[in-house]
């Protein structure tokens, strides 16, 4: 069964296109270490929440937007495989390929604002 890595992230609205051209740097490594799609979605139609809702979860200010991105995997084996590459080049940089290089790609978001999880799904309706 498949599997979801799901994130929501706050990004400055006028980094727009700097969050754009990172992730298509960023995302192909994805592809190629087993994921089946990669979405990014920048948000459109975010409303406010009385006691909670996106931009309170990531404590987003009003110049920024809210993305909302997830990783497709085949199954959790291969996203547990696919992290645990992605573990191994942050604990050894000069090893770590160019793509997650913060010099040659920069987030341009504060990524200790990210939240993310990894989801089983329960209920799938393809149309």
């Amino acid at each position: 069964m498949s599997y979801i890595d799901g994130f929501v992230i706050a990004v400055p609205t006028a980094n727009k296109q700097k969050f754009i051209d990172h992730a298509n740097n960023a995302d192909s490594m994805f592809v190629e270490m087993g994921a089946t799609r990669v979405v990014e979605c920048w948000g459109d139609d975010i409303p406010d929440g009385s006691s909670t809702d996106f931009r309170k979860a990531v404590k987003a200010s009003d110049d920024e937007s809210v993305v909302l991105s997830w990783i497709e995997w085949p199954d959790k084996a291969t996203r547990d495989a696919g992290m645990a590459k992605l573990e191994a080049m942050m604990e050894n940089p000069e090893q770590a390929d160019p793509r997650m290089d913060p010099v040659k790609n920069p987030m341009p978001f504060d990524g200790k604002r990210m939240i993310f999880g990894g989801f089983e799904p329960v209920v799938t309706l393809d149309g």
